[in-house]
């Protein structure tokens, strides 16, 4: 009887430390794996806009660092992942998201270079609702999967591709620098 009430006490205190850390009520997990590797939260935060909270964001690596100069290169797989807090958002607004923050971290090189594949990345998404969960995973050698509310919905093919996404995030003029800040970890 002992014996069982400890394995159950530490079943769980070991249970927290898988979700160690909740975010605007949404459970971030310390580390998830993509392409069979193990990858560790990087940091998370909240993405927010005129006040309202439209969602958790988190990057995962494969080590941590606090230098977006350093993550880009990483070798590895990566996510960045999304938890949406907001009731509703359409696929026009999510669109004009993703290429604003395409526009404001590209030179008009690297615009007009991944352009055919940034529209491949934008057809693949719908509305999402509150709870939906977006996963972008880069995956060396195959590309970056899309995968939203569980689905793979597409997967664009490029390094250079990844660490154009990866900068609506962690490039200069990011999404939301305090996101961005909390991705960072710092």
């Amino acid at each position: 009887m002992i014996r069982v009430l400890l394995i159950a006490l530490s079943t769980l205190l070991l249970a927290p430390s898988l979700f160690a850390r909740e975010i605007a009520g949404v459970p971030v997990a310390e580390t998830t794996t993509v392409a069979g590797k193990s990858l560790v939260l990087n940091g998370a935060g909240i993405r927010t806009k005129f006040f309202f909270k439209i969602y958790v964001g988190a990057l995962y690596l494969p080590q941590k660092s606090t230098d977006p100069e350093t993550i880009y290169p990483m070798s590895g797989p990566k996510r960045v992942s999304m938890h949406f807090l907001y009731d509703h958002l359409d696929r026009e607004k999510l669109v004009d998201g993703w290429n604003k923050g395409f526009r404001k971290n590209l030179d008009n090189t690297e615009l007009t270079t991944l352009q055919p594949r940034i529209d491949a990345f934008n057809a693949a998404f719908s509305g999402v609702d509150e709870g939906d969960e977006i996963h972008l995973d880069y995956i060396p050698g195959r590309g970056t999967e899309i995968w939203i509310r569980g689905q793979l919905k597409a997967t664009i093919k490029g390094a250079d591709f990844h660490v154009a996404w990866l900068k609506i995030w962690l490039g200069n003029e990011p999404a939301d620098k305090g996101l961005k800040e909390g991705m960072l970890a710092r």
